[in-house]
């Protein structure tokens, strides 16, 4: 993705709204604000940036917490100065951990529909961006990044460890055990998925067609 400068208005400030999307429900998730730079910044890493009014800087949506937005595409209105952001979000899009920064009505109550998504696939989304964060740019200190540098056969031994821990766990009936094991062997898995190049998108589909060709889930 590129974009024409010349085409977009930036305002005195050398900023213009942009309004995030979910691409796949579209539901208005957030109002921010970009300049040049961050418009710049999110169509060449395809997750959303910002430029924060109060702190006068860049701010990369998720990097502390995790619940980047990846980005589906960027749309300009017919003026020019302003934009709509289509994303995938790993996560709320809001710092209060409700899923719409736009959660409340015009006396200040919460609606309805603004309880925080705890469903797994955002989790899940979210955990395989943090650690594709973590192949790319490889923080010292970090167990992610001790895996990537190890390689393929050392990523394969783990998981296969944390595969019996899993089994032993649920042999024993031991359900918050199970539970824990669980979570340790996704994210192994998903060490795995992005050393290999394969997204959860691709799993998704394949889980998809399954389902509507009538195929087992398990051949």
């Amino acid at each position: 993705m590129n974009f024409d400068s010349t085409q977009i208005q930036f305002d005195e400030r050398g900023l213009i709204p942009a309004i995030v999307q979910d691409a796949r429900t579209g539901e208005v998730l957030t109002l921010a604000y970009m300049n040049a730079e961050s418009l710049e910044q999110t169509l060449s890493t395809r997750e959303t940036w910002f430029w924060s009014r109060s702190r006068s800087e860049l701010w990369h949506k998720g990097a502390t917490s995790g619940h980047t937005q990846r980005v589906a595409e960027v749309r300009q209105d017919c003026d020019g100065d302003a934009l709509i952001v289509l994303v995938e979000p790993a996560g709320p899009a809001c710092h209060t951990g409700q899923r719409s920064c736009f959660h409340r009505d015009l006396e200040g109550e919460m609606v309805d529909d603004a309880e925080p998504d705890r469903s797994l696939g955002p989790v899940l989304n979210g955990l395989y961006q943090l650690i594709e964060s973590r192949q790319r740019e490889r923080p010292e200190g970090s167990y992610t990044t001790y895996l990537f540098e190890k390689g393929l056969d050392k990523i394969l031994k783990k998981l296969g460890e944390e595969a019996s821990e899993t089994i032993i766990a649920a042999k024993n009936d031991d359900a918050e055990q199970l539970a824990a094991e669980s979570a340790d062997l996704l994210y192994h898995l998903i060490v795995l998925l992005v050393e290999r190049g394969v997204r959860l998108e691709s799993i998704r589909d394949e889980l998809v067609q399954r389902r509507q060709t009538g195929r087992p889930l398990k051949n």
